[in-house]
């Protein structure tokens, strides 16, 4: 047996061996025959999940007929292993991993390019900015420092200000509005604000005006997602303490500056502000609890829903909540079809299809 062979037999042993798969190592594993497909080299394999079982067949391949590192199409049906078509199936095979993998690199690239920025709008109890008086707060909160060369300051065409500048190669863009939210946008969404709903209510009815805040050059080279919305964290959170500050609209919902504040004080510990740039929604139905995430779509995530659970509302925000922090710290990409868990145990499985309670595809949980 070549080093080549040893390599196919060792990778689909390893394979089966997975708790998703066989979940054990074969009884027995042969070589049965090789072929070439798309310039790669594959081998066919026949194995026995016991001694006195039948053999089945299963497919391993290199990029070349040399090395030893496989191209990642090791798989296997489980089907019976017939000489006549082994070789059929195993084409088949390859075709179905080729096009899993096309799929996979296809909605990656629809994630990416529809990922929305990092945006919001805090909302005042009257038409003002100090934008001097930010830059100060700025500083202080964060050690960001606004020198006047290193940006713009302009009267927009309403008689607002607009400030333009960059920060570690972000871009920031922020402008006051002198006038409410459009179309009743704040006061509508307030009302998902579950933990404090009437006075996050009571602010989206009472703003008069409003500062538009965004991270512009999304895919800045060197930048991550996660460093924008870190940024975008600062700037709002400052942008609250302005004395005529009511709260803030973003991620569908509005939160009040003293949560907001609050959370934003994780980034002096080196900790993901999670609760200032994902929102979890929840609410029952007459199946069960409904939860969903809103935020995730900025870091180039699917949004996450759950969908007629039978837990609590609070085991549904929790994970919720920690699903997304894991996809955002990791920049992991969940997959249609796969599962995830608390334990090895626990298998959640994950469904993507067009979202009921967020725009879009959503990854669904089931919980």
């Amino acid at each position: 047996m070549t080093n080549q062979q040893q390599a196919a037999v060792s990778a689909m042993t390893e394979w089966l061996a997975h708790p998703q798969e066989l979940g054990k190592a074969p009884a027995k594993i042969e070589i049965a025959g090789e072929f070439d497909l798309h310039d790669c080299h594959y081998y066919i394999l026949k194995y026995k999940k016991s001694l006195l079982g039948k053999w089945l067949v299963g497919v391993c391949g290199f990029e070349d007929a040399e090395t030893l590192e496989t191209c990642g199409h090791t798989f296997s049906e489980m089907e019976p292993y017939d000489p006549a078509d082994a070789k059929d199936k195993c084409e088949a095979m390859v075709e179905q991993i080729r096009q899993y993998w096309m799929d996979r690199a296809r909605e990656e690239t629809e994630r990416q390019s529809s990922a929305g920025p990092f945006a919001g709008f805090v909302l005042l109890s009257t038409p003002e900015w100090d934008l001097e008086a930010f830059k100060a707060q700025l500083k202080a909160d964060w050690d960001i420092d606004y020198p006047p060369e290193d940006g713009e300051e302009a009267a927009s065409d309403d008689g607002g200000t607009t400030a333009v500048f960059d920060i570690d190669g972000m871009t920031v863009a922020a402008s006051l509005m002198e006038a409410p939210v459009p179309d009743g946008e704040a006061e509508y969404w307030a009302n998902s604000n579950f933990m404090e709903k009437e006075k996050a209510l009571a602010a989206a009815k009472a703003h008069q005006a409003h500062v538009m805040v965004a991270i512009l050059d999304q895919m800045s080279e060197g930048r991550t997602r996660r460093q924008l919305g870190e940024l975008y964290v600062k700037l709002v959170s400052t942008l609250l303490k302005a004395p005529n500050a009511l709260g803030v609209y973003t991620n569908g919902t509005v939160w009040l500056p003293d949560y907001f504040i609050q959370v934003s004080e994780d980034l002096k510990e080196g900790h993901l502000p999670l609760l200032d740039l994902v929102f979890v929604g929840l609410v029952r139905y007459e199946k069960g609890i409904c939860g969903w995430t809103n935020g995730l779509r900025a870091f180039g995530k699917d949004e996450l829903e759950i969908r007629d659970s039978q837990q609590s509302p609070q085991d549904v925000h929790e994970l919720l909540l920690n699903v997304s922090g894991y996809l955002i710290e990791g920049d992991v990409t969940l997959q249609d079809g796969e599962t995830l868990g608390y334990t090895a145990e626990q298998k959640l499985h994950i469904t993507r299809s067009e979202g009921v309670n967020v725009e879009g595809m959503s990854l669904k949980i089931g919980f």
